[in-house]
């Protein structure tokens, strides 16, 4: 290394980045637009579940998070189980050599305090824990920035993501719920601040050319098998959601309302592809989306959202598209409250496809009130992420004596 590469700060990413997940990669792009814009001489590296992806996308070195790479498929055969256990003492290892080589560790974002979806413990709650406790044995500071928590259920999940919480040096959470959950589960969050999710420090795409088919309404579906509590039930859940939203896809379609279907991790291929043979229109498309910047593309083209991912959901209101929200968890619903739109959430478990009609037409009937409301609470998102980033580099980059510039984002 030369001289100056010596004295530059070396920045870990850490999470399930580059997987699929389009707004675990949106969280990670806002935080390396703030590295870049305000720590240029931070050199920077991951260690994440898709290094190809996020090394290809994001121009930054990355390794594998798991030295197992059969990690996240079930264990049947008594090799794929020994290999299994092995990976957890290998990946001890590994963790504490890569924090060890930081100066600082961030963990961008994403729910990593929470089981609001199935996970197993030993997945990815124990690299996370991995992760804090060896910046706490290396003096690494490890910072949990914007995270998403709730209340967990399995004692085993709970007692890693506590302490992972608390070996942490620096914590922030994406909504007020999130923080709750931690002090309810012993976690001293008496200083820990709660800022807007990432992902609204993005660019807001500008505004999209008249598409020609009046009236598109973008539909966001999940794979979705309720949550960590809800195994047991998982395939009644999923069918009845996949029900619900087909009828309501169908709806739209017979009305001549054009439907765009989106994703947000390619696990939801599947759901795409069923609503489409089930509904079997040519006013009903699929979009092919790679990255956040895609997705809220997409629904800024649209006059109408109705989504079920967290981030569809954040995409759709950054673009100041009024949406509707088929939540699963507490994040969706304080999402849809803190940008006005509390009224227009639908249980993603219970999907009443008549009930989700008359709630989007009333959407629908409030459209202009209801983006005046979502430019004027956007604004407030992106001052307070200047306040997040801030915070952030008072943390982490003590010596640099710079305070972020305010975070800018294009009128929509």
């Amino acid at each position: 290394m030369t001289p100056a590469d010596e004295t530059a700060v070396r920045v870990g990413v850490f999470g399930l980045l580059g997987s699929g997940n389009l707004g675990n990669d949106g969280s990670l792009e806002a935080v390396l637009g703030y590295l870049r814009a305000e720590h240029p001489e931070a050199v920077v590296d991951a260690l994440c579940g898709g290094p190809e992806v996020v090394s290809a996308r994001y121009r930054i070195p990355a390794t594998r998070l798991h030295w197992y790479r059969g990690e996240y498929r079930t264990a049947a055969r008594a090799g794929a189980i020994a290999a299994k256990g092995l990976g957890k003492l290998v990946d001890a290892v590994r963790t504490a050599a890569w924090v060890r080589r930081h100066d600082v560790v961030i963990v961008p974002g994403m729910g990593v305090l929470e089981a609001t979806l199935p996970l197993r413990p030993w997945g990815f709650p124990y690299a996370l824990f991995l992760l804090c406790a060896s910046g706490r044995l290396f003096g690494t500071p490890v910072a949990l920035v914007g995270v998403g928590a709730a209340p967990i259920g399995n004692r085993a999940t709970r007692a890693l993501v506590r302490w992972s919480a608390r070996l942490a040096a620096y914590r922030s959470y994406r909504d007020a719920p999130s923080r709750d959950a931690m002090r309810e589960m012993g976690v001293d969050t008496a200083r820990d601040e709660v800022y807007p999710d990432l992902a609204f420090a993005l660019p807001t795409p500008p505004a999209s050319a008249p598409s020609g088919r009046p009236g598109l309404v973008c539909v966001g579906v999940m794979a979705f098998h309720g949550g960590d509590d809800d195994r047991a039930r998982a395939e009644e859940i999923h069918r009845r959601y996949l029900d619900g939203t087909t009828r309501f896809v169908r709806a739209l379609a017979e009305d001549g309302r054009p439907v765009r279907l989106l994703t947000g991790d390619r696990v939801d291929a599947p759901v795409v592809a069923a609503i489409l043979d089930a509904v079997d229109s040519p006013l009903v498309t699929a979009a092919e989306t790679a990255s956040p910047g895609d997705l809220m593309k997409e629904t800024a083209a649209a006059d109408t959202v109705v989504a079920t991912r967290y981030h569809n959901l954040i995409c759709a209101l950054k673009a100041g598209t009024p949406t509707l929200a088929l939540s699963y968890a507490a994040k969706s619903d304080a999402l849809m409250d803190q940008m006005g739109l509390a009224a227009y959430c639908h249980p993603a478990r219970e999907v009443d496809a008549d009930r989700l009609l008359g709630q989007f037409r009333a959407l629908e009937r409030s459209s202009a009130q209801l983006r005046r409301t979502l430019t004027e609470r956007n604004q407030v998102a992106v001052r307070r992420l200047d306040d997040q980033f801030t915070a952030l580099t008072t943390a982490l980059f003590p010596t640099t004596g710079k305070a972020p510039t305010p975070v800018r984002q294009e009128a929509p």
